[in-house]
């Protein structure tokens, strides 16, 4: 290794979360729970190895991104997710698919990397729409 260079990260911290982790970990303590959860409530599903303010921080982003829906509870808020997991993932897909001014060129990648299996699982939907008692749509609500 070159001389003043080690292979600690940056800031020396070699316990930090892959990105996205933390959040992951609050949306599925919020599926899991049985109604809107303020940031304590959270903190103490995870297990209290998160600061509350870490926790609040996460709630705040998710917000903001849409994944999760608040109301007032006392001073602050309470927390529940804006969608279940499979919505929450057609979500963000639409979000990628409209980044891109190509939308052809990216389906059309898209569904050539599919699996045998998905592929005609995507079939199957496409000719028959969605399960029956499943969203007629992906999920447009915030």
């Amino acid at each position: 290794m070159p001389e003043g260079q080690n292979d600690e990260p940056v800031g020396g911290r070699a316990d930090r979360r892959p990105a996205g982790e933390l959040e992951a970990s609050v949306l599925a303590a919020l599926w899991a729970a049985d109604g809107p959860r303020t940031p304590g409530a959270v903190q103490l599903e995870l297990g209290g190895g998160l600061a509350r303010t870490t926790v609040t921080t996460i709630l705040t982003r998710l917000h903001a991104k849409g994944a999760v829906t608040r109301a007032r509870s006392g001073r602050g808020y309470a927390y529940a997710p804006a969608q279940d997991s499979p919505g929450l993932t057609a979500r963000r897909m639409h979000a990628e698919l409209d980044k891109d001014e190509d939308r052809g060129t990216v389906l059309a990648r898209f569904v050539s990397d599919l699996s045998p299996e998905d592929e005609q699982l995507l079939r199957t939907l496409l000719d028959t729409g969605p399960p029956e008692g499943g969203p007629a749509t992906t999920g447009d609500t915030p």
